[in-house]
């Protein structure tokens, strides 16, 4: 007789470059579309121009295997440029600032350690999906002047007002005024292949499944660039309108080109009051963004929040030590993650790596890139993120979950990412309340077994303060004469709010002829509470 087979053991886990065929070309598109952020974040920021690069490689060098997430990307945010740009004006100097960051990578990781990262599980599905969208509508809507190349500051910031006293939408005006033929033709040949590459007929290609059609787009754009710049120079695109990365001939180079934090900085309480708001704001950015990105996941892998501050702690004490600029896990470049299929941190860590090249050997080719193509890569990116069907899903759950879905995009659009999130938040928390208040009890009249004519009103398992006002609105509303049951027999907790509501209606009750019965509640306990 055959021996019996052993149980198979555990299977064993997979080795972190089993997804390398996926996650090289994911990360290849994330450091493309990073590039052009962390230089554009560093001009907003009022920052030197090597600090946002210097972020963007610490991000994905070092937080990316830090971190719990397996496809957030960490680099410069564009919702903290308002706040730096203040710090360096409150402080002094950039180096000052950088001393501010250290301290604010230390509290981050402290809160850490103080596991207060469970506050990011406490947002709405329909905030985080809003935000989601918010930020699609931005990226498109922002991208545009720089696809018509008719906007000499790359990134300005993600606000609705821009430092230059345009908002978003009279800076697309102002851009549609002053193109770039160059530009324009670029940026909408680059717009036109990537959505030729999205097609069935070219994914159905193997080959084309292996290319990233980012990559595809900035080789053509810049041998179309060199094309008119031979046959037609008056079309080619501006200087300006090209990347502008600083020329490093080797790793010495580099670290020649790092700044230092003001040792003195550290002894003025003034850095300790910017290090807490930039410590605060970047990690409620930080854990919106990794649960915005669990969503996104298509394997629904969960991020440990408090991994998570740990690991934006470390990163921003090592990107202030050596002249980074404050960091936080930023959407855009994840949602490109996720998009070109990466799998695992390894495509995070690659595009941290590319980023560290690009400064080392590969400036003088970069810097052939037109600013008009990177923008199409992010107009995509940017209609990924709010696809008319979400909009669609969003309506067809009820007005609970699409007026906050929708009133996060509106305020998003019109204020920065924090204020708009935080209106959405009020919003659904609104919905939320509503929702408790409906579910604290049960009332029905001439149910099956009861007397003829009786409403009986039997309270749920937990009655909180919440419930009061409803509670209170359909003991009034009950006619006079009426018999009534009031049950709370099946609760384990009443809140004393509601006990004295109770109580006030216990007694006013022979008043209005109605016959009441209370189970489970005591009126002596009532009147002691």
């Amino acid at each position: 007789m055959a021996a019996a087979a052993e149980p198979a053991g555990p299977a064993p886990k997979p080795s972190v470059f089993s997804s390398i065929g996926q996650d090289a070309p994911a990360g290849l598109v994330v450091f493309l579309v990073a590039l052009p952020l962390c230089l554009g974040i560093s001009l907003a920021s009022g920052a030197p121009l090597l600090a946002g690069l210097i972020t963007g490689i610490v991000g994905g060098v070092l937080v990316s295997w830090l971190s719990g997430s397996q496809l957030s990307v960490s680099g410069p945010a564009a919702g903290l440029t308002v706040i730096v740009l203040t710090a360096i004006s409150t402080l002094g100097s950039f180096q000052a600032l950088l001393a501010a960051t250290v301290i604010a990578g230390a509290i981050q990781v402290l809160m850490g350690v103080a596991k207060a990262g469970v506050i990011g599980m406490y947002f709405p599905a329909a905030v985080i999906r809003g935000m989601l969208a918010a930020i699609g509508l931005i990226l498109i809507l922002k991208q545009i002047p720089h696809f018509l190349g008719a906007d000499t500051d790359y990134f300005e910031d993600m606000d609705f007002m821009q430092f230059n006293g345009q908002n978003t939408f009279s800076a697309i005006g102002a851009a549609a005024r002053a193109l770039s033929p160059g530009s324009v033709l670029v940026g909408f040949a680059s717009l036109a292949l990537l959505l030729l590459w999205d097609t069935r007929a070219v994914q159905r290609q193997a080959w084309a499944r292996k290319v990233p059609g980012a990559l595809v787009v900035v080789l053509v754009s810049i041998g179309l660039n060199q094309l008119l710049r031979a046959v037609a120079p008056e079309y080619q695109v501006r200087p300006e309108h090209l990347v502008k990365l600083p020329v490093i001939s080797s790793l010495s180079g580099l670290l020649g080109q790092l700044t230092l934090p003001d040792w003195s900085a550290f002894a003025r309480p003034v850095t300790y009051g910017v290090a807490l708001t930039i410590a605060i704001v970047a990690s409620l950015e930080s854990l919106l963004s990794v649960e915005a990105v669990d969503k996104l996941d298509p394997h629904k892998r969960r991020t440990p929040p408090n991994r998570e501050l740990l690991a934006q702690g470390v990163g921003n004490m090592v990107s202030g030590l050596i002249g980074g600029l404050p960091m936080t896990a930023v959407i855009v470049r994840s949602s490109a993650n996720i998009n070109s299929g990466g799998q695992t941190k390894l495509s995070s860590f690659i595009h941290g790596l590319l980023l560290l090249a690009s400064l080392l050997f590969l400036a003088s080719v970069l810097n052939m890139i037109p600013l008009s193509a990177l923008a199409a890569v992010l107009l995509t990116v940017g209609f990924k993120l709010t696809r008319p069907a979400l909009y669609r899903t969003q309506w067809k759950l009820g007005w609970g979950q699409f007026l906050p879905f929708i009133v996060t995009i509106v305020a998003v659009l019109f204020t920065d990412l924090l204020k708009g999130v935080g209106v959405g938040l009020v919003v659904g928390f609104f919905f939320i309340l509503k929702a408790n208040a409906e579910q604290a009890y049960f009332l029905t009249r001439d149910a099956p077994g009861r007397e003829p004519g009786t409403f009986y009103l039997r309270l749920s398992e937990h009655v909180s303060f919440l419930n009061k006002a409803s509670i209170i609105n359909t003991l009034e509303r009950l006619p006079r004469g009426s018999r009534v049951i009031l049950d709370g027999s099946k609760s384990m907790d009443i809140d004393h709010d509601v006990l004295e509501a109770i109580e006030s209606f216990r007694q006013v009750a022979p008043e209005r002829h109605i016959d009441l019965e209370l189970r489970g509640i005591s009126p002596v306990a009532v009147a002691g509470h």
